[in-house]
């Protein structure tokens, strides 16, 4: 709680002071540089003073920190598991040259057209083959493939996506879910 008389910092600026009032959810203090400034309380921390750090620096305990370095840290990313047997998705790449062996002659139109076009195919496959997985691999660029990618997969009620696994593909593929047994 913040009282008459003690320093506060503002959360979103660069401003430290003393408050002189509170005023139930206000508070008025009086700024380093001579200002007096209003306010919310959650706008503002409470600065500890100087008798508090000499306390803190007292209790603390160099030999938990010492241990805490010596022990190695579990990595924050999880890999991808593998289970014996499993059959990895089917992976499309729907970049324009693996698709056709000369695209010099098409529009940009034309290659985007081409592109939505194999992967609904390769999703209308999935869903009457009951595949429950697979993967697009469209790349990083301008994010216009992604884009119209996201927004056909969206229009399927059966279906969800997500960026596949960062490690194995980048940025630059997206993992299609299908359920099935949707009714």
């Amino acid at each position: 709680m913040i009282s008459r008389g003690d320093k506060v910092s503002v959360l979103d600026e660069a401003v430290d002071g003393v408050v002189i009032s509170v005023d139930k959810d206000q508070v008025t203090i009086e700024t380093s540089d001579g200002f007096v400034m209003t306010y919310f309380v959650n706008e503002l921390i409470k600065i500890n003073n100087s008798s508090n750090l000499e306390q803190s620096i007292r209790s603390f305990d160099s030999t938990k920190i010492k241990k805490e370095k010596e022990e190695p840290k579990s990595r924050s990313f999880e890999k991808e598991k593998k289970i014996k047997g499993e059959i990895p998705p089917p992976e499309f790449d729907l970049h324009i040259e693996k698709l056709v062996k000369n695209f010099r002659g098409m529009s940009n139109y034309d290659i985007l057209t081409l592109q939505t076009e194999t992967a609904k195919r390769h999703i209308e496959f999935a869903i009457r083959n009951r595949i429950p997985k697979i993967v697009f691999i469209h790349g990083v660029g301008e994010g216009i493939l992604k884009s119209e990618l996201d927004f056909m997969l969206g229009r399927y009620p059966n279906i969800d996506f997500k960026e596949a696994n960062f490690q194995k593909y980048g940025q630059g593929a997206t993992e299609v879910y299908i359920k099935q047994n949707v009714k």
